[in-house]
Parts: structure tokens; sequence; C-alpha cells
């Protein structure tokens, strides 16, 4: 088993047996106001998005979790079921593993089986920087593509996890210049995401620079990278690395901040995915009112997603459920106008 594979079991294993989470959570500092007259019908409320040309049953991303390694096959394949069921999005963890070892596809390519509006091939930023030749860059992000018939690439800004990790590759020099490669020489549109430490108003100008077709934030506030990287160094007696986890434990932009400041950089005029620390329909619903296009969803679906289909489905159809009430109960009758929606969150409101 390679290096590449045994981590990313052991990511997993971790975020499954450990708390992994922030400490905080962000998504509870915005505070949704109720409307005691919705004068609205929550059956009529109409969930469904447009997202990167693709319309989806709901606004909801089942957010890039893992592929690579033997068990990851049955996760995504979980996975794959509950986003047909729904008709939502979905993406995949970085694909490099399959590059690497052809035996590995399928773990990735099991999400073909299923019939998603919306697929994410997916790649970090560190490798795409290491690849450095163009050629390269441009043949390897279309093997990702095929490999999951997929409609857009997702690069990761997962640098926190680069620097930590002892194995990481913290390459960051010339990554904005191969962004900007990508988004406008690759077939596909590219979608930066960032991996729990957000994006900042600064990077957000910087990125609209370039022609990709959407950000997810990524923010603090759900699992942290660090986290898991503290549990793996304590699993090996690594002291060293046991310390710099708990250091930048918290490290990031919460994800509501980040929300806003990567809106207000682009004008609103680029898809904002809200991931990061999304437990319920609630904070689904918290994030499209603060402007969000979509809200991504990752750690509380593994759980559900290395048991069967239905326990997966069933997440799912709970967070649909309670968005739909957050929407009657804030007199909200569709997506759009969710936007416009009373809102207290700090300084912003």
């Amino acid at each position: 088993m390679s290096q590449t594979e045994e981590r990313k079991r052991e990511h997993i294993k971790i975020s499954l047996e450990e708390n992994v989470s922030a400490h905080y959570n962000y998504w509870d500092d915005v505070t949704l106001i109720h409307n005691a007259l919705p004068e609205i019908n929550e059956d009529e409320i109409d969930l469904s998005i447009e997202l990167f040309g693709k319309k989806l049953g709901a606004p909801l991303v089942i957010s890039a979790m893992t592929g690579g390694y033997s068990e990851g096959k049955k996760i995504n394949e979980n996975l794959a079921a509950t986003a047909e069921k729904f008709h939502i999005a979905m993406g995949v963890g970085s694909q490099r593993a399959a590059l690497e070892n052809s035996e590995l596809k399928d773990t990735y390519s099991i999400i073909n089986n299923y019939n998603i509006p919306l697929k994410i091939a997916n790649i970090g930023a560190s490798q795409i920087v290491l690849w450095g030749d163009k050629k390269k860059i441009l043949e390897n992000a279309e093997k990702m593509v095929e490999m999951i018939d997929a409609d857009i690439l997702a690069v990761c800004l997962n640098f926190l996890q680069e620097g930590i990790q002892p194995e990481g590759e913290a390459h960051a020099k010339g990554c904005l210049e191969t962004i900007d490669m990508l988004s406008r020489e690759f077939g596909r549109p590219i979608l930066i995401k960032e991996s729990g430490a957000g994006i900042s108003y600064k990077v957000a100008e910087c990125l609209k620079k370039t022609n990709i077709a959407g950000i997810d934030v990524g923010g603090a506030g759900g699992t942290s990278f660090s986290a898991v990287e503290y549990y793996r160094a304590k699993i090996k007696g690594d002291k060293h690395n046991m310390r710099e986890g708990q250091t930048f434990w918290d490290w990031g932009i919460p994800t509501p901040t980040s929300v806003l400041e990567v809106g207000e950089a682009t004008n609103w005029e680029l898809p904002i995915i809200a991931t990061g620390g999304i437990r319920n329909g609630l904070d689904v619903a918290r994030a499209l009112v603060l402007g969000a296009n979509a809200a991504g969803i990752a750690h509380t679906l593994l759980k559900p997603a290395t048991q069967d289909k239905q326990s997966t489905i069933f997440e799912i159809d709970v967070i649909i459920k309670e968005l739909r009430t957050a929407m009657f109960l804030m007199g909200v009758d569709n997506v759009e106008k969710l936007s416009d929606a009373e809102v207290e969150y700090g300084l912003e409101n």
C-alpha cells in the first residue's frame, strides 16, 4: 500500500473515531429572523437551483471526502446514490492516488453508475504546482475529469493541511499563475476550493482576475485538518507534529465571514459554495441568506456513508426537510429570495 493510500485511510478512520471539529462553529453566530406571518405554504417551497449550468433539486453539494483507497469505493458509492436520489451535486476526494495507481480509479469512477447532475473532480493546488509543466498539468486535469465524467474541476487550496502534515507538500509558489492558466486553457470550468481555512477578501480579489467559474470557501468551523494531523501524529508518537496540530487547530477564516468577503470582493458575480461546519438544514439556510449559492456538506455525511445507502439518504432527507422548514419560518418560497431575508451576523448585518 502506498503512502498516499495509507494516509487517506488514516484520515477517514480518525475523522470517524475522534473529535476533529474546530472548537467553535461560527454558524451559531448567524441568526435568521423569524417571520410570524410567513404567508406561504411549506409544501409549495421550491428548493431547486441552477449551479454551473446544471439544475439541482436542492442547493446542496456533497463535498469532496475520499477515494484512492479500497474502502473509499463504498463511501463514494453511498454518497453517489444519495446525490442521484435528491438530484444534488457531488465531489470526490483528491484524485492524485488514481493518477499514480490506475488500480484505484474505480474508487472514484464508481459514481459514474449513478445519475448525478453535477460531478466535481478534485486535485490539490500544491500537486499541480509540483507538476510544473503546463502540458502535464492539462493532461492530468483531463484524466481526472474523464475518470468521473466530471462537469467541473476543483483545485483545492489545502495549504494548511500540507503545512501541518509531516509528509506534506507545502509548495504554493506559482499557484495563482497555474490557476489562471487552467481557467483559460482547460476545457472544463475550474472551481477554487479551500479545505477548512477559508478564503479572504484579498485572495478572492486575486482569483476574480482569473477565469475561474466559482469559489468554494471551505472555511473554518467544521473539520479541522490540523486536528486530524494531530491525531495522526499522536498515533505515531510524534510529539513535534502533535504540538503543531494543536497550535493550528482553529486556524482559518470563519465560513460565514468568508462567504461575505468573497461575495464582496467578486461583486457577487461568481457562484459561491459555503462549505465548512454545515451540520443541518438550518446551517444551509444561514449560508444561503448570507449570499452563498449552495452549501457543501462533508463530515455530517461521513459516518452514514460508511454504513449504507439508506443511512446516507436519510441524513440528506432530514437536512432538506430542515432547510424547507427554515424557509417556511422566514416566509421565503424559493432559494433565490433567501438572500433578501433578514439576518443578524456580527457587524455584517
